[in-house]
């Protein structure tokens, strides 16, 4: 209220808060910027693909980027699947809707290494999707990409 008392005309509470903030891949400073994150080591440039595309016709942008997996976004870029190696291998005249794989799982670009790396190492899974808090595709961590990351700080990430 002080504000539009003084003459702002547009003012917002952000409640959410910092944590919030950094889940969307904003970016952080202090202590906090030095700890490494999912976000700061997932590769980016995922090819992506829509539902209603034809797998064969997805295949080609994919082993042109030199991937082995698509995300299925929409529009806005928020993720609803995934194409792995295998369905990208299959029936080219497939669409994308009928054979992605939904709901794949994700972590946000805010969470540390130190607490994801062990989780995947322990589901033995050899990258998770990393995601703003909206959905919205940030990029692929390897479990490898972590692990190395770990080593090189020092197991301080």
């Amino acid at each position: 209220m002080r504000l539009e008392a003084l003459g702002f005309r547009e003012v917002y509470d952000y409640a959410a808060g910092k944590v919030d903030w950094a889940a969307m891949a904003l970016p952080v400073e202090g202590k906090a910027a030095e700890r490494r994150r999912a976000g700061d080591v997932a590769r980016k440039g995922v090819p992506t693909c829509r539902l209603d595309e034809a797998v064969g016709d997805v295949r080609s942008r994919v082993e042109a980027a030199g991937w082995n997996l698509c995300m299925v976004t929409d529009d806005s870029g928020v993720v609803l699947g995934r194409l792995r190696q295998r369905v990208l291998n299959g029936n080219p005249d497939d669409i994308v809707e009928q054979v992605m794989e939904e709901g794949p799982t994700t972590t946000r670009p805010s969470t540390e290494l130190d607490y994801i790396i062990p989780r995947i190492q322990k589901r033995k899974v050899g990258t998770i999707v990393v995601t703003k808090l909206n959905g919205q595709l940030v990029g692929i961590l390897y479990r490898s990409d972590g692990e190395r990351e770990m080593a090189d700080s020092g197991g301080n990430s």
